[in-house]
């Protein structure tokens, strides 16, 4: 690889000093030859509102950005700005890479696929007929789609406002067919999530819940048994209270790490035509969450 390459990145958010993303992908371009600058534009350091989004594309085209990673509360409000969107984008309803190139501005969406990624490699035959997600903002619709990529026979969705479920559940059965989504209200330990659960295979949580800011579970213990797996979309920190609980009990657990990892490396590949070792940046990842002493935010993978 030509060492004289150079490629600039930003990454668009609030509360995201702590974030990996730019060390893993800076690691990943030492390793390729390529000189890679990833730049932290928090919206709260600058003073913007999300809506500021627009105008933030506008300068980082102009200044000469290769493209920008997306993370909460934009993911949804920059798709107005964009020049054009992939189809998984649009189906999901959420960007989180914006790549410029010949004069535009493209939205994509890594975090379903790695999810799906993820989901592949940590979860092998995992039976996916009946599954339970928490949450259905932008990580959660990225979750959904990936299931039902893969295969999943009913997602039924559970958030804390029961029209998001529902709009989520009804925007999937649109895509993927009459049937395979539905809606419902999550209040912890409710009726009509216990019976969810306990007809279920698998659990997938894509809600703030575990974060450090936000401990706790977000399903009772005992709603959790041996052949239910489960799947935490929080990695700060990795090894959330409902990981540990899960994992107590018999399940198997899929921990945050997976898709934090491969939506880089799915991004990585966007910003330069190049694919990353992934194995490196899984064990790189590995490393720096060992090396964090303190939990951060999660603006990476929820919103």
């Amino acid at each position: 690889m030509n060492g004289q390459r150079s490629v600039l990145i930003g990454l668009v958010g609030t509360g995201i000093g702590p974030s990996l993303t730019p060390a893993l992908h800076e690691r990943a371009a030492d390793e390729l030859g390529i000189r890679y600058l990833y730049r932290l534009l928090d919206l709260d350091d600058l003073r913007l509102p999300p809506t500021a989004i627009g105008a933030i594309l506008a300068a980082a085209r102009l200044t000469g950005y290769d493209g920008l990673n997306i993370t909460h509360p934009c993911k949804r409000v920059v798709l107005e700005h964009l020049d054009e969107v992939t189809p998984d984008a649009a189906a999901v309803g959420a960007v989180n890479s914006v790549v410029f190139t010949a004069g535009k501005a493209i939205g994509h969406n890594t975090d379903w696929s790695g999810f799906a990624r993820s989901v592949a490699l940590g979860l092998p035959g995992a039976c996916l007929d009946r599954v339970v997600l928490l949450g259905a903002g932008g990580a959660g619709a990225a979750v959904a789609h990936a299931l039902l990529t893969l295969g999943a026979g009913l997602v039924r969705i559970f958030d804390l406002e029961a029209c998001h479920s529902a709009a989520l559940a009804a925007s999937l059965c649109a895509r993927f067919g009459a049937d395979r989504a539905a809606g419902g209200r999550l209040d912890n330990g409710g009726h009509e999530l216990a019976t969810a659960l306990g007809e279920a295979d698998g659990l997938v949580h894509a809600t703030p819940t575990g974060m450090a800011a936000h401990p706790g579970l977000p399903v009772p213990a005992e709603l959790l048994r041996p052949g239910l797996w489960v799947a935490d979309v929080v990695y700060r920190p990795l090894t959330t209270e409902l990981v540990t609980t899960a994992r107590t009990r018999g399940c198997r657990v899929l921990d945050g790490g997976g898709m934090a990892v491969f939506q880089a490396v799915e991004a990585f590949r966007l910003f330069t035509g190049v694919e990353p070792d992934a194995d490196r940046m899984v064990r790189h990842f590995a490393s720096l969450i060992a090396a964090t002493t303190t939990e951060g935010h999660n603006a990476d993978a929820l919103g």
